[in-house]
């Protein structure tokens, strides 16, 4: 675990980063999403219930993406989760260099939103995300989230 310290001083107890890796296969999905909701649950950290659906959801979505769309190329993917004094940051990185982009909605097509579905949780919460690519020719996608809930228009 890194503990990342707060400007003020130290840092609170359920602050940190973890990151632990999966196979790129079907079952890392709910595996990866109650990974996260147990280790909120046991760090203590104070986050509001609809903040913790909206991230499990993302974590779902973001593992299933990789599970579909880079395992060829990238046989484990890798789950992080950043917890600080007001927010929780979750990615997931591949070794697949494809950036994918938010597909706007088409009703004639099933699947291709995820990565829409992530941004607009993001968006309503009050937080953020992006895709980045990674030093080894990868990519990480992430967001990140308000542990209190924001209003946002």
């Amino acid at each position: 675990m890194v503990t990342i310290e707060r400007e003020s001083g130290d840092p609170l107890p359920y602050e940190g980063v973890w990151r632990f890796t999966a196979p790129a296969v079907d079952a890392s999905v709910p595996q990866a999403r109650h990974a996260v909701r147990d280790l909120l649950l046991r760090q203590g950290v104070p986050v509001a219930d609809d903040i913790v659906q909206g991230l499990l959801l993302i974590v779902s979505e973001l593992v299933t993406n990789a599970v579909r769309h880079a395992a060829l190329l990238s046989p484990t993917l890798a789950v992080e989760v950043a917890v600080g004094a007001e927010w929780v940051r979750v990615s997931v990185e591949d070794n697949h260099p494809y950036r994918p982009t938010a597909l706007e909605t088409d009703h004639g097509r099933t699947g291709g939103r995820g990565l829409l579905l992530v941004r607009e949780i993001a968006r309503e919460a009050g937080g953020a995300c992006d895709v980045e690519h990674t030093a080894t020719g990868g990519k990480v996608i992430w967001a990140a989230l308000p542990l209190k809930p924001t209003q946002v228009p």
